[in-house]
């Protein structure tokens, strides 16, 4: 499924026209990203959580000449799956 797809389903669900599941969508995604971004975690219960996480460097390979690299420190985005989500999932 698409994020058109999913604006399909949730207009068809909520009897909305698909700009206001669109703009409701958006809504969503822009909000989570906010807080992530600003160092908070966002428990959906039933769902999961979505939060900010560290990668620390750490040296790889170029796969062409084999040579090391160092790769930087990058910041990173977690989602852990709740409890009745992964219950729906495995049946």
């Amino acid at each position: 499924m698409n994020k058109t797809e999913l604006v399909d389903a949730i207009a068809a669900e909520c009897d909305l026209s698909k700009v206001a599941a669109q703009r409701a969508l958006d809504a969503v995604i822009n909000n989570i990203v906010k807080a992530v971004k600003a160092g908070d975690t966002v428990q959906l219960v039933g769902f999961g959580s979505f939060g900010a996480g560290t990668r620390a460097e750490r040296t790889g390979r170029n796969p062409r000449t084999g040579e090391e690299i160092k790769i930087a420190a990058a910041k990173t985005v977690k989602f852990t799956a709740g409890k009745a989500f992964k219950d729906a999932i495995n049946g």
